[in-house]
């Protein structure tokens, strides 16, 4: 496959910081260290720098002449807290003409499963486009509508297959390839380490926009590892892809280790510990309990009515590593049961390094029906989507327990490791 097909930067096609060099075996380009400070970023608060933070020191070579737009949410920030389209459109030295915004919109306006729609930014006066639950030749149409060359992607990731902003990496960078786009994208952190993928394999069957393609429920990649993946696996048309990596990041950190501030990448996820939980408690969303959506700690709380001490025991019981059960109760104030007190168990992680959010979240789901009758799966099988098969489900209901349901994806899980090894960018 020739370079020029892959993206890679041309010798000497950029200076400074954005020197051509190959992402391992990705082939994409990427950022080398950049000195100095970022205009609008890495201004030395935090030992990470972002991609934005080193494409902002190298004057946006990257882009020059190009007509820019971007893809992000309220999440694309500089180390000060400034919005990177607030940052970019009045320097000069790039052409931001266009703003895409995902699910929840670019100013975040949106509750889950809306979206902003078509809009003149009022701060700016930058045309937003919506991309929510667009794909393919309509969201290629979008960018060819927009008159950009390049389309950006910052948004930041919680590590969890089913979090959707991975998809709308994916689906705007199949749209750019039918565009003709240049697609860059830039790295921030996986808020719950790099270290490993985790649970099972989405079976092809079960695409949808919680799940496009076949990698773990908990991926342990950052998005432009992702989007090397993407392209090489993934893609039928390979897009003009590069990618601007991050500085300082290693594969072991937490969010809270990184320097960066935290800003919610959706209503329900409101900090780090909020995401350290999710890839395994978010199975919740396909029964008939809450998973705290409409409390303080979403997905942290979990529970229904009738449901008593006897959960957290059984949860206890498992001695789950990493982590503890209380039992709880709570009164959500949206969601399923708003308004009303519900009785569940609050998941207090005391070892994130020996946590196994996917572990655990299918030892609640095997000790909540084994200890509430009134348990239930959601109608739809909505289940089937967010694990990416129907294993969970059945072998819950024929009584398995928790190690029985987790090797079930071993072999799946494994091939995925393999395949996921080639595109890590970070040690």
């Amino acid at each position: 496959m020739s370079l020029s097909r892959r993206g890679l930067l041309a010798a000497g096609g950029a200076v400074g910081a954005l020197a051509a060099t190959a992402a391992g075996s990705g082939g994409a380009a990427t950022a080398a260290p950049a000195a100095g400070r970022g205009h609008g970023g890495g201004n030395g608060r935090g030992r990470v720098r972002t991609g934005f933070d080193r494409l902002a020191a190298d004057g946006y070579a990257l882009l020059k002449g190009q007509k820019v737009g971007v893809v992000t949410n309220p999440t694309g920030i500089t180390s000060d807290v400034r919005h990177i389209v607030d940052v970019m459109h009045p320097d000069g030295r790039v052409d931001l003409t266009a703003v895409f915004g995902p699910e929840h919109g670019f100013r975040g306006t949106a509750q889950a499963g809306g979206s902003e729609g078509r809009y003149d930014d009022p701060a700016t006066g930058l045309p937003v486009y919506d991309t929510y639950l667009k794909s393919g030749q309509p969201l290629a149409d979008v960018f060819t509508a927009s008159g950009v060359d390049t389309v950006v992607f910052d948004i930041q990731d919680a590590g969890a297959r089913f979090y959707t902003y991975i998809w709308t990496l994916y689906d705007c960078m199949e749209a750019a390839a039918l565009a003709g786009k240049r697609f860059v994208v830039l790295d921030r952190p996986n808020p719950v380490t790099g270290r490993a993928a985790l649970g099972p394999v989405l079976d092809p069957a079960f695409a949808t926009f919680v799940g496009r393609r076949e990698i773990a429920q908990a991926h342990g990649m950052t998005v432009a590892e992702l989007a090397l993946l993407f392209d090489r696996e993934f893609l039928e048309r390979p897009v003009d892809l590069r990618i601007v990596k991050m500085s300082g990041w290693r594969r072991s950190d937490f969010f809270d280790t990184t320097g960066l501030p935290w800003v919610p990448p959706s209503p329900n996820m409101p900090t780090p510990e909020t995401a350290l939980v999710y890839a395994g408690t978010c199975l919740f969303e396909g029964t008939n309990l809450s998973e705290g959506r409409g409390t303080t700690r979403p997905f942290e709380l979990l529970g229904a009515e009738g449901i008593d001490h006897r959960w957290a025991a059984a949860a206890n019981a498992l001695d789950l590593p990493g982590v503890a059960f209380r039992e709880a109760y709570f009164a959500p104030t949206f969601s399923k049961f708003q308004g009303k007190t519900v009785g569940g168990v609050q998941v207090h992680v005391h070892d994130r390094a020996a946590f196994d959010p996917v572990r655990t979240g299918i030892g609640l789901l095997v000790t909540a029906k084994r200890t509430w009758s009134g348990f239930e799966w959601r109608s739809d099988n909505w289940i089937d989507k967010l694990t990416g098969n129907t294993r969970v489900r059945t072998m819950i209901d024929a009584g398995a327990d928790t190690d029985e349901v987790v090797g079930a994806w071993a072999a799946d899980l494994a091939a995925f490791r393999a395949v996921r090894k080639k595109y890590l960018q970070y040690h």
